[in-house]
């Protein structure tokens, strides 16, 4: 039996002031990367730049890989992107509430963890890709 996967494709987006643009998912309280999971045939690359036009309203380019997450107890497996905004201003949308910029001390407590997760990762400055399994916690 082949096992089957499901990928997902999240962004860290900074602005000038290098504060990290999250969104906010009314379906579970919580603040969010901008990101979600592939279509059909969507390479992770193109899906990151797709999901982060829905839920942002803005164009971006991927400037490198930052890491790729296994998260073992439900088969997923998430690529996160550096990305950089290209164009388009911040809009709405029915996937994500509210847009807001944060401090990277400044992360609101109500993030889903495994996003805090990355973005420390992030933070931590490595030039090599974080390979890391991420034990079952929401997103």
């Amino acid at each position: 039996m082949k096992t089957q996967f499901t990928i997902g494709a999240f962004a860290i987006i900074e602005n000038d002031c290098q504060d990290i643009l999250l969104c906010y998912r009314e379906d579970l309280q919580l603040w969010n990367l901008p990101g979600g999971g592939l279509n059909n045939r969507e390479a992770p690359w193109e899906g990151v730049i797709r999901e982060v036009a829905e839920e942002t309203g803005l164009n971006v380019s991927v400037e490198r890989l930052i890491g790729i997450y296994s998260k073992p107890e439900t088969n997923d497996l998430v690529f996160l992107f550096k990305c950089k905004r290209e164009s388009g201003a911040l809009t709405i949308t029915e996937e994500a509430q509210a847009l807001r910029y944060f401090k990277s001390t400044e992360i609101p407590s109500n993030t889903i963890a495994k996003q805090v997760e990355r973005i420390h990762d992030y933070l931590a400055g490595e030039t090599q890709i974080v390979l890391k399994k991420q034990p079952n916690q929401s997103a």
